[in-house]
């Protein structure tokens, strides 16, 4: 990688690594104390809303784990994610919906913008 910086390869390589300990951790696969303690806590909270609202919320958090560990994530979507999140933690079904809804449309647009022309100078 000759000519290539380690202030260009830094943040890739942390980028990378981040985006993997988020997709292990939404598969489940973190360590052992941990999915302990978390996964009673996930479904007390997501226990309380509609089950329209937990599926919006899980189809949410899968698109925008995809959007981020393709690069494309918006930070509109991670937003909303959270505020998804926060929602189903208070029991607000139609919030859930209604952020999850618009968290899961800007990942996509996110993932979308992947497919436009560069406008960097070449």
């Amino acid at each position: 990688m000759a000519g290539v910086s380690s202030k260009f390869i830094f943040p890739i390589v942390t980028g990378l690594i981040a985006a993997f300990s988020a997709g292990l951790s939404t598969f489940g696969m973190t360590g052992c104390a941990s999915t302990e303690s978390t996964q009673p806590t996930q479904t007390a909270t997501t226990a309380s809303i509609t089950p329209e609202a937990r599926d919006m919320l899980t189809q949410a958090e899968n698109d925008v784990s995809d959007a981020r560990v393709k690069f494309a994530l918006w930070t509109t979507a991670e937003s909303a994610l959270q505020a998804a999140q926060e929602a189903a933690s208070v029991g607000d079904s139609a919030g859930v919906i209604r952020h999850a809804r618009f968290a899961s449309s800007q990942a996509r647009l996110g993932l979308e913008q992947l497919k436009l022309p560069s406008t960097e100078k070449k």
